[in-house]
C-alpha cells in the first residue's frame, strides 16, 4: 500500500512548514488555505479517518484535539477564536485518507460551514 501525502510529510519525503511535532502528531501550514490562518494537525499513526478509529486510538484522538488547541493559541488564534474541522469521507470533504484536523482562523467563520 502506498503512503498518503501526510505520511510522506511525516517521513520528510515532502517538505512542509512544520509548526509543532511530538511522538503522536505533526502540525503544519496548509498549502491551499481556506482561511487567513490554516494549519493541519495529523496523527502520526495512519488512521484513515475518524470513523475508523477505535478504542485503542482514544489517547491519540484526545491528544490530537488538545494539541490542535495549543497550536491555535501559539499562532495567535486564541483571543478571537478559531474553528477545528475533521472531515470524514467524500461527502464530508475528505481529500486525504489520513486522520487530520484543520485549524482555521484569522476571519469570522460563518454557519452553516458548507
Amino acid at each position: 500500500m502506498s503512503k498518503t501525502l501526510f505520511e510522506k510529510i511525516i517521513d520528510r519525503e515532502i517538505p512542509a512548514h512544520i509548526v509543532y511535532e511530538d511522538d503522536l502528531v505533526l502540525a503544519f501550514r496548509d498549502i491551499k488555505p481556506a482561511a487567513p490562518v490554516h494549519f493541519l494537525i495529523v496523527t502520526k499513526k495512519p488512521i484513515p479517518r475518524i470513523g475508523e478509529a477505535g478504542v485503542p486510538d482514544q489517547q491519540t484522538l484526545g491528544h490530537l484535539l488538545l494539541k490542535a488547541a495549543e497550536v491555535a493559541a501559539n499562532v495567535g488564534l486564541k483571543q478571537n477564536g478559531y474553528r477545528l474541522v475533521i472531515n470524514h469521507g467524500p461527502d464530508g470533504g475528505e481529500s486525504v485518507p489520513h486522520l487530520h484536523c484543520h485549524i482555521l482562523g484569522g476571519r469570522q467563520m460563518t454557519w452553516p460551514p458548507g
